[in-house]
Protein backbone atom coordinates (compact mmCIF):
# COMPACT_ATOMS: atom_id res chain seq x y z
CA UNK A 1 0.00 0.00 0.00
CA UNK A 2 1.53 3.32 -1.17
CA UNK A 3 -0.31 5.93 0.54
CA UNK A 4 0.18 9.89 -0.22
CA UNK A 5 -2.37 13.04 1.07
CA UNK A 6 -2.18 16.06 -0.88
CA UNK A 7 -2.09 19.00 2.13
CA UNK A 8 0.07 18.58 5.54
CA UNK A 9 3.77 17.07 4.49
CA UNK A 10 3.16 17.55 0.86
CA UNK A 11 5.76 20.54 0.39
CA UNK A 12 5.31 21.50 -3.23
CA UNK A 13 2.46 19.04 -3.76
CA UNK A 14 5.38 16.61 -4.28
CA UNK A 15 4.45 13.31 -2.81
CA UNK A 16 0.69 14.03 -3.84
CA UNK A 17 2.27 14.83 -7.67
CA UNK A 18 3.62 11.17 -6.86
CA UNK A 19 1.08 9.38 -5.86
CA UNK A 20 -1.11 10.32 -8.69
CA UNK A 21 1.36 9.34 -11.26
CA UNK A 22 1.71 5.88 -10.18
CA UNK A 23 -2.19 6.00 -9.12
CA UNK A 24 -2.54 6.92 -13.21
CA UNK A 25 -4.56 4.33 -15.40
CA UNK A 26 -4.90 2.14 -12.58
CA UNK A 27 -8.30 0.29 -11.22
CA UNK A 28 -10.34 2.05 -8.99
CA UNK A 29 -11.06 -0.51 -5.87
CA UNK A 30 -12.22 1.85 -2.79
CA UNK A 31 -14.14 4.81 -2.28
CA UNK A 32 -15.03 6.53 0.44
CA UNK A 33 -17.53 9.09 2.21
CA UNK A 34 -16.15 12.33 0.70
CA UNK A 35 -19.03 14.04 3.20
CA UNK A 36 -17.56 12.30 6.43
CA UNK A 37 -13.87 13.01 6.11
CA UNK A 38 -13.88 16.57 4.62
CA UNK A 39 -14.65 20.45 5.44
CA UNK A 40 -16.12 21.62 1.59
CA UNK A 41 -15.38 25.39 2.96
CA UNK A 42 -11.77 25.03 3.62
CA UNK A 43 -11.33 22.66 0.39
CA UNK A 44 -14.60 23.66 -1.77
CA UNK A 45 -15.00 21.65 -4.89
CA UNK A 46 -14.19 22.82 -8.07
CA UNK A 47 -16.94 24.35 -10.59
CA UNK A 48 -17.37 24.25 -13.98
CA UNK A 49 -18.70 27.49 -15.67
CA UNK A 50 -19.23 27.25 -19.37
CA UNK A 51 -20.72 29.57 -21.50
CA UNK A 52 -22.83 30.52 -18.50
CA UNK A 53 -23.86 26.88 -17.51
CA UNK A 54 -22.61 24.93 -14.70
CA UNK A 55 -21.34 22.19 -16.20
CA UNK A 56 -19.37 19.95 -13.88
CA UNK A 57 -19.13 19.72 -10.13
CA UNK A 58 -15.50 18.23 -8.96
CA UNK A 59 -15.99 16.89 -5.42
CA UNK A 60 -12.32 16.19 -3.33
CA UNK A 61 -12.20 12.71 -3.14
CA UNK A 62 -9.96 9.91 -1.27
CA UNK A 63 -9.42 6.90 -3.05
CA UNK A 64 -7.61 3.53 -3.50
CA UNK A 65 -6.30 2.44 -7.13
CA UNK A 66 -4.90 -0.70 -7.85
CA UNK A 67 -1.72 -1.41 -10.05
CA UNK A 68 0.06 -4.14 -10.92
CA UNK A 69 4.03 -3.11 -12.06
CA UNK A 70 6.89 -5.37 -12.74
CA UNK A 71 4.64 -8.64 -10.88
CA UNK A 72 4.42 -6.28 -7.72
CA UNK A 73 0.29 -6.07 -7.31
CA UNK A 74 0.22 -2.26 -5.42
CA UNK A 75 -2.68 -0.35 -4.20
CA UNK A 76 -2.52 3.89 -3.99
CA UNK A 77 -3.96 5.27 -1.27
CA UNK A 78 -4.49 9.10 -2.77
CA UNK A 79 -6.25 12.25 -2.58
CA UNK A 80 -7.06 15.34 -0.20
CA UNK A 81 -5.64 14.86 3.33
CA UNK A 82 -9.04 14.49 5.23
CA UNK A 83 -10.57 16.99 7.74
CA UNK A 84 -12.45 14.60 10.00
CA UNK A 85 -12.61 11.00 11.50
CA UNK A 86 -9.09 10.34 11.26
CA UNK A 87 -9.34 7.17 13.46
CA UNK A 88 -12.08 5.64 12.25
CA UNK A 89 -10.47 6.34 8.94
CA UNK A 90 -7.64 4.41 10.10
CA UNK A 91 -9.73 1.68 11.60
CA UNK A 92 -11.40 1.21 7.96
CA UNK A 93 -8.01 1.27 5.98
CA UNK A 94 -6.39 -1.00 8.65
CA UNK A 95 -9.12 -3.13 7.85
CA UNK A 96 -8.81 -3.38 4.53
CA UNK A 97 -5.28 -3.87 4.52
CA UNK A 98 -5.72 -7.02 6.45
CA UNK A 99 -8.68 -8.34 4.78
CA UNK A 100 -6.65 -7.34 1.09
CA UNK A 101 -3.24 -8.89 2.25
CA UNK A 102 -1.16 -6.01 2.35
CA UNK A 103 2.58 -6.97 3.31
CA UNK A 104 3.70 -3.50 3.71
CA UNK A 105 2.51 0.73 4.34
CA UNK A 106 4.75 3.16 2.29
CA UNK A 107 4.33 6.44 3.80
CA UNK A 108 5.59 9.42 0.43
CA UNK A 109 5.75 12.98 1.71
CA UNK A 110 7.84 15.85 1.54
CA UNK A 111 9.13 18.95 3.19
CA UNK A 112 11.13 21.98 3.17
CA UNK A 113 14.43 22.06 3.97
CA UNK A 114 17.47 24.56 2.96
CA UNK A 115 18.60 22.81 -0.09
CA UNK A 116 18.92 24.12 -3.61
CA UNK A 117 17.63 23.21 -6.70
CA UNK A 118 21.11 21.69 -7.91
CA UNK A 119 21.58 19.50 -5.99
CA UNK A 120 19.46 15.74 -6.17
CA UNK A 121 16.87 16.13 -4.00
CA UNK A 122 17.14 14.68 -0.62
CA UNK A 123 15.49 12.34 0.60
CA UNK A 124 14.83 11.06 4.62
CA UNK A 125 13.52 7.47 5.23
CA UNK A 126 11.43 6.28 8.08
CA UNK A 127 10.66 2.37 8.93
CA UNK A 128 8.50 0.92 11.59
CA UNK A 129 11.16 -1.71 12.95
CA UNK A 130 15.31 -2.66 11.56
CA UNK A 131 15.76 -4.22 8.49
CA UNK A 132 12.97 -2.65 6.26
CA UNK A 133 15.33 -0.20 4.51
CA UNK A 134 18.57 -0.08 1.92
CA UNK A 135 21.27 0.40 3.58
CA UNK A 136 21.87 3.52 1.19
CA UNK A 137 18.58 5.17 2.37
CA UNK A 138 19.11 7.97 5.08
CA UNK A 139 17.03 7.17 8.01
CA UNK A 140 16.43 10.19 10.42
CA UNK A 141 16.42 13.06 12.00
CA UNK A 142 18.17 11.02 15.25
CA UNK A 143 16.84 11.58 19.09
CA UNK A 144 13.50 12.96 19.04
CA UNK A 145 11.22 15.43 17.28
CA UNK A 146 7.80 16.10 17.95
CA UNK A 147 5.81 17.70 15.50
CA UNK A 148 2.30 18.38 14.11
CA UNK A 149 0.75 14.77 13.32
CA UNK A 150 -0.30 14.27 9.10
CA UNK A 151 -3.20 12.24 8.75
CA UNK A 152 -0.82 9.89 6.63
CA UNK A 153 1.04 9.15 9.98
CA UNK A 154 -2.15 9.12 12.63
CA UNK A 155 -3.64 6.30 9.79
CA UNK A 156 0.06 4.46 9.40
CA UNK A 157 0.35 4.49 13.30
CA UNK A 158 -1.95 2.00 14.63
CA UNK A 159 -1.78 -0.02 11.13
CA UNK A 160 1.72 -0.95 12.34
CA UNK A 161 0.41 -1.92 15.97
CA UNK A 162 -1.31 -4.65 14.10
CA UNK A 163 2.20 -6.02 12.64
CA UNK A 164 1.98 -4.83 9.07
CA UNK A 165 5.75 -3.13 8.71
CA UNK A 166 5.67 0.37 7.22
CA UNK A 167 8.25 2.66 5.64
CA UNK A 168 8.39 6.29 4.53
CA UNK A 169 10.11 8.50 1.65
CA UNK A 170 9.93 11.82 2.53
CA UNK A 171 11.54 13.95 -0.07
CA UNK A 172 13.35 17.33 0.88
CA UNK A 173 12.16 20.23 -1.13
CA UNK A 174 14.16 23.79 -1.50
CA UNK A 175 12.28 26.17 0.48
CA UNK A 176 12.15 28.96 -2.26
CA UNK A 177 10.00 26.56 -4.52
CA UNK A 178 6.40 27.86 -4.71
CA UNK A 179 4.57 25.60 -7.02
CA UNK A 180 5.12 22.35 -8.05
CA UNK A 181 8.60 20.67 -8.18
CA UNK A 182 8.53 17.36 -10.35
CA UNK A 183 12.45 16.98 -9.18
CA UNK A 184 11.44 15.88 -5.61
CA UNK A 185 8.29 13.88 -7.18
CA UNK A 186 10.92 11.55 -9.56
CA UNK A 187 13.25 11.18 -6.20
CA UNK A 188 10.86 9.73 -4.69
CA UNK A 189 9.45 6.98 -7.03
CA UNK A 190 12.99 6.39 -7.95
CA UNK A 191 13.30 5.21 -3.87
CA UNK A 192 9.88 3.67 -4.12
CA UNK A 193 11.48 1.57 -7.45
CA UNK A 194 14.65 0.65 -5.55
CA UNK A 195 12.61 -0.51 -2.20
CA UNK A 196 10.20 -2.51 -3.98
CA UNK A 197 12.62 -3.83 -6.79
CA UNK A 198 10.49 -2.78 -9.69
CA UNK A 199 11.25 -0.12 -12.66
CA UNK A 200 8.41 2.50 -12.23
CA UNK A 201 6.96 4.04 -15.42
CA UNK A 202 8.62 7.97 -14.37
CA UNK A 203 10.10 9.38 -17.87
CA UNK A 204 7.16 12.10 -18.02
CA UNK A 205 7.81 13.05 -14.55
CA UNK A 206 11.64 13.72 -15.57
CA UNK A 207 10.92 15.69 -18.47
CA UNK A 208 9.21 17.84 -16.75
CA UNK A 209 11.68 17.81 -14.27
CA UNK A 210 14.36 18.66 -16.47
CA UNK A 211 12.39 21.59 -17.88
CA UNK A 212 11.66 23.26 -14.27
CA UNK A 213 15.32 22.69 -13.86
CA UNK A 214 16.50 24.57 -16.77
CA UNK A 215 13.39 27.77 -15.52
CA UNK A 216 15.05 28.13 -12.58
CA UNK A 217 18.63 27.64 -13.80
CA UNK A 218 17.77 30.71 -16.27
CA UNK A 219 16.17 32.48 -13.29
CA UNK A 220 19.47 32.43 -10.89
CA UNK A 221 21.75 32.90 -14.06
CA UNK A 222 20.43 36.85 -14.44
CA UNK A 223 20.96 37.61 -11.09
CA UNK A 224 24.06 38.12 -9.22
CA UNK A 225 21.99 38.59 -5.67
CA UNK A 226 19.96 34.84 -6.14
CA UNK A 227 23.16 33.39 -7.55
CA UNK A 228 24.80 34.30 -4.39
CA UNK A 229 21.92 32.95 -2.09
CA UNK A 230 22.27 29.66 -4.10
CA UNK A 231 25.71 29.08 -3.72
CA UNK A 232 25.03 29.36 0.19
CA UNK A 233 23.00 26.96 0.13
CA UNK A 234 25.28 25.04 -2.07
CA UNK A 235 27.98 25.17 0.63
CA UNK A 236 25.56 24.63 3.49
CA UNK A 237 26.80 27.12 5.54
CA UNK A 238 24.41 26.83 8.61
CA UNK A 239 25.12 30.48 9.93
CA UNK A 240 24.07 31.78 6.80
CA UNK A 241 21.27 29.93 5.32
CA UNK A 242 18.87 32.20 3.56
CA UNK A 243 15.32 32.27 4.28
CA UNK A 244 13.01 31.35 1.73
CA UNK A 245 11.39 34.28 1.40
CA UNK A 246 14.46 36.06 0.58
CA UNK A 247 15.38 33.62 -2.02
CA UNK A 248 11.69 33.54 -3.67
CA UNK A 249 11.87 37.72 -3.23
CA UNK A 250 14.47 37.86 -4.85
CA UNK A 251 13.99 35.28 -7.81
CA UNK A 252 10.65 37.89 -8.51
CA UNK A 253 12.39 41.12 -8.43
CA UNK A 254 14.99 39.39 -11.53
CA UNK A 255 11.45 37.90 -13.29
CA UNK A 256 9.48 41.39 -12.84
CA UNK A 257 12.55 43.14 -14.63
CA UNK A 258 12.73 41.28 -17.91
CA UNK A 259 10.73 42.65 -20.87
CA UNK A 260 10.26 39.85 -23.20
CA UNK A 261 7.31 38.31 -22.15
CA UNK A 262 8.33 35.01 -22.86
Amino acid sequence: MVVAFDGWVDAAGASSAAAEHLADGGELVVTFDDDALFDYRSRRPTLDIIDGTLHRLQWPALQIHHRSIGGRDLLILHGPEPDFRWKELGDAVGEFCLRAGVVEWISLGAIPAAVPHTRPVPVLASASRDGLLHESETKGPPGLLRVPSAALSAIEFPLTQTGVPAVGFYAQVPHYIGGPYAAASVSLLRHLSRHLGVELPIEELEEEADAQRRRLDAAVEGDDDVREILQRLEQNDAEEIPSGDELAAEIERFLRGQTDPG
